[in-house]
């Protein structure tokens, strides 16, 4: 997954060019799933409408399948999502993936001009059902254009969204902190018994930042940008474009611990510490998938550390 992240020194429109030719990358590097974020007015983000930039990459790619990472149901009528959706897997059959979540704008002012309110009731299971209705043709309106099949949906979440995807009967793409919590096992257990009582095959996706390097030293280094975008954020309220960082740079201690943790929730290093960690996270969570969705400010960096990832896990 790719987020468009801006760099500092660039425009904007550079960060949506570089998500293109990266996909353009992963599809040559053999990964079977290219998808994108919606984040809106974020600095260090340029990609707030997820189906406007899957047709440009869909456009320039032939066999990837290109999705969302996700459209945030709260922020749209499920509808209109349906439309969008139904659009492009009309225009590039069986290559759309659409992953919805549940998150709101980051702060107030990006609440308000979304129309939505903080304090608002959580109607995400609902608008969920309404969705799928409409991509099934079992709505009482017909989105259109009607497909012969409709587009596969995925349910991003925290602990609290596992219940939703497993009732619902559709896979699920876990990350964050809760991916490290000792009770993720038992909440992937509870979902999986959601999921199976609702007729459906559980599918876990497990989303973490990888980054793989020829040393463990360097892989930390290209997680540093990231990190300190995070830190940044959680001590000044802003999530900046992603710079270059010394890992000398002078921070607080608060700073500083937000950054370790950042670190260590990214699954990082040479090949073989990759692969052990991820064969770690894969026991732990009985993992059918891995969505790595990465950033670093070096962008030949970012394209070697995907090919050794590809190499890592897509080779026989």
């Amino acid at each position: 997954m790719d987020r468009s992240r801006t760099r500092a020194g660039e425009p904007d429109t550079a960060a949506l060019r570089n998500t293109v030719e990266r996909a353009e990358q992963a599809e040559r590097l053999g990964f079977h799933r290219f998808w994108v974020a919606e984040h809106h007015a974020v600095p260090g983000i340029a990609s707030g409408s997820p189906p406007v930039l899957m047709a440009a990459i869909a456009s320039r790619t032939a066999r990837i399948r290109v999705g969302s990472g996700g459209v945030m149901l709260p922020n749209h009528q499920p509808l209109v999502v349906a439309e969008q959706f139904a659009m492009l897997e009309a225009l590039f059959p069986g290559r759309i993936d659409l992953g919805v979540g549940r998150s709101l704008g980051f702060t107030g002012p990006v609440r308000r001009a979304l129309r939505r309110d903080a304090d608002a009731p959580d109607t995400f299971a609902d608008d969920l059902d309404e969705l799928r209705a409409y991509l099934k043709g079992r709505a009482p309106v017909t989105a259109r254009p009607r497909l012969e099949r409709p587009v596969p949906v995925f349910v991003l979440a925290t602990g609290r969204g596992l219940a939703v995807a497993g009732d619902a009967g559709l896979p699920v793409v876990l990350g964050g902190p809760v991916l490290d919590s000792e009770d993720v096992g038992a909440a992937l257990d509870d979902y999986r018994a959601r999921a199976t009582a609702a007729g459906a095959r559980p599918y876990v996706i497990v989303s973490l930042d990888v980054l793989v390097a020829d040393s463990d030293a360097a892989a930390r280094e290209l997680a540093l940008p990231e990190a300190w975008a995070l830190a940044a954020a959680r001590t000044t309220g802003l999530f900046p474009a992603l710079e270059p960082v010394d890992p000398e740079r002078p921070m607080s201690a608060r700073q500083a611990d937000l950054v370790a943790d950042a670190v260590g929730r990214t699954l990082h290093g040479d090949a073989a510490t990759v692969r052990a960690e991820f064969e770690d996270l894969r026991a732990r969570t009985g993992a059918d998938e891995l969505l790595a969705s990465t950033s670093t400010f070096d962008r030949e960096a970012l394209h070697e550390s995907d090919t050794r990832l590809a190499r890592l896990l897509l080779t026989p």
